[in-house]
């Protein structure tokens, strides 16, 4: 038996596992342990980290949807065949970081949605806050199934770049995103969100200079 905490991860993984060894499992030296996670359509395979003699940590896997998959632990030795020491069952959720990408996902042309973002903007989040959110919401957004012809602007591609407006892109700076800005980039419209001004005529890379985000603005104007 072994004890996995947590016992479930979002769905876009990275988050540390610990793996519990009861008495007759201790760590030897020339074991490597690694785990197996086996869900209904996809399997991944993670190695491990000896923390002390009865306990290991992983990384937990990005999955391909919520489920309750079935985690063997594995122990390898030179010379001997692989070994299941152990099972365990472990859940995949959708958390609030995953939501919170779908969301923004959806409302990438959504002029109320994206002025609902500038409001909460004015609440600023303390900066560890900021760090925290930045990392989980670009996660989870890499791990979206955006539609094929998602865009950073939104649907509506006949709309003209001259049409003040407010964009994802302008939400991600405003906020400071280092890491979603970067993800946005990289996505279709992304690079046509940088010259378009909102009501107040600021582009994103104007936003990024008047809040004195160097390290957005430097990413922004490279």
């Amino acid at each position: 038996v072994m004890k996995l905490n947590p016992q479930q991860a979002p769905l876009y993984g990275d988050s540390v596992i610990t793996v519990q060894l009861t008495e007759e499992d201790k760590v030897e030296d020339d074991v490597v342990f690694y785990l197996v996670f086996t869900g209904s359509t996809i399997q991944h395979c993670t190695s491990t980290r000896k923390i002390n003699p009865g306990s290991l940590e992983t990384i937990s896997p990005g999955h391909d949807c919520c489920e309750t998959v079935k985690v063997a632990l594995c122990a390898s030795r030179e010379g001997h065949p692989v070994l299941v020491v152990a099972e365990e069952s472990f859940q995949f959720v959708q958390d609030e970081a995953y939501d919170a990408a779908q969301f923004l996902a959806s409302c990438a042309g959504n002029q109320q949605a994206l002025n609902f973002t500038r409001f909460l903007d004015r609440s600023r989040p303390p900066a560890a806050d900021v760090d925290f959110l930045d990392e989980k919401v670009a996660l989870a957004f890499r791990h979206l199934k955006l539609p094929a012809e998602w865009n950073v602007l939104g649907a509506d591609q006949s709309l003209t770049e001259n049409i003040p407006r407010e964009t994802l892109m302008h939400f991600a700076v405003r906020l400071g995103l280092l890491r979603l800005t970067w993800f946005l980039l990289q996505q279709p419209g992304g690079r046509g969100a940088l010259s378009i001004h909102n009501n107040e005529g600021a582009t994103p890379v104007s936003l990024a200079l008047e809040r004195g985000y160097q390290k957005l603005h430097q990413l922004l104007t490279e």
